[in-house]
């Protein structure tokens, strides 16, 4: 991690956080309140919370929504990503992908087998991007999403981060579909 010192202002970003989950309510949510609590701190804006059951159809049209509001830039999921029978969310979120982002997967398990060892193999944590939104899929315990805001996030969604990050790229997110639309009229 570079550690710069930069004149870049921060660009606080709007952040919606979605839990999967059969079992869970707000009132009992430790790892929705990790990410919200997280992103908070670090001044983004928790633009949605949202808790829906681990099912493809509910997970999709939750996280569709989400693209298609031109007021979030960043969608963080949390559960589903095990290897279960219930466990979906890659299922449901990977076909809405316009882009992978596979390095994230890569760091991600780096991060956690340092803190967890082998047992990390048992996360299909996932990223990537969609109508010009962010969308990383964490696992569901409260620690996975502390060492995915922690080692990478946090960084990944600060504009000031050297040599570069998410932020500075997100004007051009969307230039295929630009293009597209300069060429049709």
């Amino acid at each position: 991690m570079n550690s710069e010192p930069t004149s870049r202002a921060f660009i606080p970003l709007s952040i919606a956080v979605l839990t999967v989950s059969d079992t869970r309510v707000l009132a009992d949510d430790k790892s929705g309140d990790t990410l919200a609590a997280r992103l908070t701190q670090a001044g983004h804006r928790l633009a949605d919370r949202d808790i829906v059951p681990d099912e493809v159809v509910s997970i999709r049209e939750r996280v569709e929504g989400w693209i298609r509001d031109p007021s979030i830039d960043v969608i963080l999921t949390t559960g589903g990503t095990g290897f279960t029978g219930r466990d979906v969310t890659p299922e449901a979120i990977e076909p809405l992908f316009e882009k992978r982002m596979d390095g994230f997967s890569a760091v991600f398990h780096r991060i956690s087998y340092d803190k967890i060892g082998t047992s990390t193999l048992q996360s299909r944590a996932t990223a990537g991007v969609a109508g010009a939104t962010y969308i990383f899929v964490l696992p569901g315990s409260p620690g996975a999403c502390k060492d995915a805001w922690d080692g990478i996030l946090a960084q990944q969604l600060d504009y000031r981060h050297r040599p570069c990050n998410f932020v500075e790229i997100m004007p051009r997110l969307d230039e295929h579909l630009r293009r597209g639309a300069a060429a049709t009229s």
